[in-house]
């Protein structure tokens, strides 16, 4: 009987696939985010036809998906995940920090940064995404590349909305980006990932010729682990390491390691070590 109804749920979810896309694409456009072209963060063009398109099946953002799903648990602990992925592998942005893909080797959903994914065990996750339990969602989103995009919604087991989050290609809604051509917007300057009114996530500064300046992660609106500075020339020339941990008042900030500009290092404390 549970297995019918989860055949049920995976049926539908398949029938309101493609009008989530068609919401989330209306949501796209209402997105305040000042996305860089650079970062393919372009929103999705809209092409206007006087005749109706057919709307291909199992194609979300103009790519070819395959569909997947994962169970886990036992009796009334049973967990459904129904996702779609990429057809053709690709690699994930660099920039974000969080990566979903689904693991052929364990035949599981991971998230991990992109420097984590594997391509010869997965694939990313891309367009609708359910997570069910006793035909009950709990949890409802749309992937873009592996990225979360869109709004994500969250539920308890009496279906009461718990939190409502909106993404843009992984980057939290209130993200900040700059430019040194604000006009244009081709030359990006800099990217401070801002969650619920604070820092939260990488930080990213570049030279005006788009190389890295400056590189590390906000969490609760504190700089944490090692943050990297760069020389023009893409070289490193210095990191400086924070707490691991937010709000960590015993341990201070020091200069791990420098480099000079021909890439010898001339300076390093073991204070970590």
């Amino acid at each position: 009987m549970k297995f019918t109804l989860f055949l049920v749920g995976l049926i539908s979810f398949s029938s309101i696939a493609l009008a989530q896309e068609q919401e989330q694409e209306q949501q796209d456009e209402r997105f305040t985010i000042d996305t860089p072209v650079t970062l393919d963060f372009e929103k999705e063009e809209e092409v206007v036809e006087k005749k109706k398109k057919k709307v291909k099946k199992k194609v979300y953002y103009g790519i070819k998906t395959k569909k997947g799903f994962t169970r886990k648990g036992y009796g009334d602990r049973v967990t459904y995940e129904l996702f779609y992925f990429l057809k053709k592998g690709e690699k994930p942005q660099t920039f974000v920090r969080d990566v979903y893909w689904f693991d052929y080797t364990r035949k599981e959903i991971r998230k991990t940064s992109p420097a984590g994914f594997d391509a010869k065990k997965g694939v990313l996750l891309h367009g609708p995404y359910k997570r069910m339990q006793n035909n009950v969602v709990l949890q409802e989103g749309i992937y873009y590349k592996g990225t979360r995009h869109g709004r994500w919604l969250t539920y308890n087991r009496d279906s009461v909305l718990t939190d409502k989050e909106k993404f843009f290609r992984g980057w939290p809604k209130e993200s900040v980006v700059s430019y040194y051509d604000p006009g244009e917007r081709k030359k990006m300057k800099e990217i401070t990932p801002i969650e619920f009114g604070e820092k939260e996530g990488f930080y990213y500064r570049f030279y005006e010729n788009g190389q890295m300046a400056v590189s590390g992660e906000y969490h609760w609106d504190q700089k944490v682990g090692d943050w990297t500075e760069y020389y023009p020339g893409n070289k490193r020339k210095k990191i400086i390491t924070y707490p691991k941990e937010p709000f960590d008042k015993e341990n201070k900030p020091y200069v791990k390691v420098e480099w000079n500009d021909k890439g010898k290092e001339v300076y390093r404390n073991n204070k970590g070590n």
